[in-house]
C-alpha cells in the first residue's frame, strides 16, 4: 500500500537546515563522548577516534550526528556541566570544520543542561536532543534563543530512579498527552511548531511492556504534521524479547524495529549502526511508495 498523499506535510526546521519529511525519514547517529554509557562508553572520549567514528556514519548516510557528553542509562550519575561541555565541544567544533556548511549533516547535542546547549549552538549545533523533555524554562529559553531544532523526549522520572518500577494507567495516552502539552509550551515559549520532534522515549521510564505498546502504536501517538522520532538501538528490551543479553545481538532487531516504526509513521531514527538502518529505511520507503 502506498502512503497516503493526502497526510500533512512534515517539515522539521533545525538552526542551519530544514528537513522534508513528508516521505522520507532519517537516521541520527549516536555519538557518545562519555566513559559510561551502556553500549560504547569509553570507545570515543578522545576527539580523533570520535571525529573518526562521525566520518563513517556520515559516510553511511546519517543526516544527524548526536553528541552527548552524559550518560543517561539507568542508574547514570549527572555530570557537572563544566565536565558535559570539556567532553562534547571540541568534536562539535569539528564536525562542524568537518561539514563546512556544505549541508550533509546537521549536529545535535544530546543534554539536558541548558548552559551546555547554549554553548553547543554557538560551537556550530543545530539540534537539541533533551531528553528531559524540554520541561525547564531554561532549555526552552535555550532553543528560542538559538533558533535550534528541538526533540522533546518523554521520560518517566530521571535517569538514575527511572526503571524503579515504572507504572501507567495507560502508557500510550500519557505520552501522547505529554507531547500535546509540550507543544503547547514550545509554542508560547517562542519556539516554533515547525522546529520540534517528538521522542516517546522508549526505555526511559518503561517497562518491556510498556515500550512494546508505544512502538505497537506509533501512528496513534503521533502529533498530525511533527516530526516522530525513535530511540530503541541496542536498548535491553531487545535482548529480554530475543533472550540474548549481549548487546552486540541488539543491532539486527534495531534494524527489524527502524522498519516497523518507519511503516506507521516514524520519520528520526537514532542509531548506532547507521549503515544497515539506512539500507533498511530506504527499503522500507520504497515499498511504502514514497
Amino acid at each position: 500500500m502506498h502512503e497516503n498523499s493526502d497526510k500533512p506535510q512534515i517539515i522539521w526546521r533545525t538552526r542551519t537546515r530544514e528537513f522534508d519529511l513528508t516521505s522520507r525519514g532519517i537516521v541520527m547517529g549516536i555519538l557518545n563522548v562519555t566513559p559510561d554509557s551502556f553500549s560504547d562508553g569509553g570507545r570515543f572520549q578522545n576527539t580523533d577516534s570520535a571525529l573518526a567514528h562521525a566520518e563513517e556514519m556520515i559516510a553511511h548516510g546519517a543526516e544527524i550526528i548526536d553528541v552527548g557528553g552524559e550518560s543517561t542509562r539507568p542508574g547514570a550519575e549527572p555530570v557537572d556541566e563544566r565536565e558535559e561541555m570539556r567532553r562534547v565541544l571540541p568534536i562539535i567544533e569539528r564536525l562542524v570544520k568537518l561539514d563546512g556548511h556544505g549541508g550533509r549533516f546537521v549536529v545535535s547535542i544530546d543534554t539536558m543542561k541548558a548552559a551546555v546547549a547554549r554553548a553547543a549552538m554557538d560551537a556550530g549545533a543545530s539540534v537539541i536532543n533533551d531528553v528531559g523533555g524540554f520541561r525547564d524554562g531554561a532549555m526552552l529559553a535555550a532553543a528560542k534563543d538559538t533558533g535550534a531544532g528541538v526533540v522533546v523526549m518523554h521520560m518517566q522520572g530521571e535517569p538514575r530512579t527511572m526503571q524503579d518500577d515504572p507504572r501507567y494507567d495507560d502508557v500510550c495516552i500519557a505520552v501522547r498527552e505529554f507531547f500535546c502539552a509540550a507543544l503547547r509550551n514550545c509554542i508560547a515559549s517562542s519556539v516554533p511548531a515547525a522546529a520540534t520532534a517528538f521522542d516517546p522515549g522508549i526505555g526511559f521510564g518503561k517497562t518491556t511492556a510498556h515500550n512494546l505498546a508505544l512502538l505497537r502504536h506509533v501512528g496513534e501517538i503521533a502529533l498530525p504534521g511533527r516530526a516522530f522520532a525513535v530511540g530503541v538501538s541496542r536498548k535491553s528490551f531487545i535482548g529480554k524479547v530475543t533472550g540474548s543479553a549481549a548487546v552486540e545481538d541488539r543491532d539486527w532487531p534495531t534494524v527489524a524495529l527502524t522498519c516497523h516504526a518507519r511503516a506507521n509513521g516514524a520519520r528520526i531514527f537514532r542509531v548506532h549502526d547507521v549503515k544497515p538502518n539506512v539500507e533498511a529505511l530506504r527499503m522500507t520507503e520504497a515499498i511504502l511508495g514514497g
